[in-house]
């Protein structure tokens, strides 16, 4: 299973934002140089977290971007989700998907694949910005 880069890069941007939480509005050319992501990319970024309702943004001198929940309470899955970032392996495993194979319901890989989509959800769903940010910090600490 592979991220695309919207959900890389959005994880990315909402670890700094949430590292820069309690300094006011993060603007978001001080994330694009520090995370080496293009403006212009952020901004679509940050257009679909804020639909989501994971941050707001602060117009005029001195704006930017602040979250609208502590890092403790928004998870990694909800960052990837609200990119419509898919965590599933393969499209047929969303099980209350409808299915656009016609094996699908006999196909025992489909439940495999289901499986695996779980455990990927659950790791990424029990994982909170504040984890990454306390995990970046330590890296940084080296």
């Amino acid at each position: 299973m592979r991220l695309s880069t919207l959900g890389r890069y959005a994880l990315r941007a909402m670890v700094d934002l949430a590292l820069h939480q309690g300094q006011g509005p993060v603007s978001r050319n001080d994330i694009a140089d520090r995370q080496e992501i293009s403006g212009q990319y952020l901004a679509q970024l940050f257009g679909k977290l804020k639909r989501a309702g994971l941050v707001d943004s602060v117009l005029g001198p001195g704006g930017g971007y602040v979250l609208t929940r502590s890092p403790v309470e928004t998870s990694a899955g909800d960052v990837l989700r609200a990119v419509d970032e898919s965590i599933t392996p393969v499209y047929c495993a969303e099980l209350d998907q409808e299915a656009t194979c016609h094996r699908a319901d006999g196909c025992p890989t489909r439940l495999l694949w289901a499986r695996v989509g779980a455990a990927v959800a659950q790791v990424v769903d029990s994982t909170t910005l504040a984890q990454l940010c306390e995990w970046s910090r330590q890296l940084t600490d080296r």
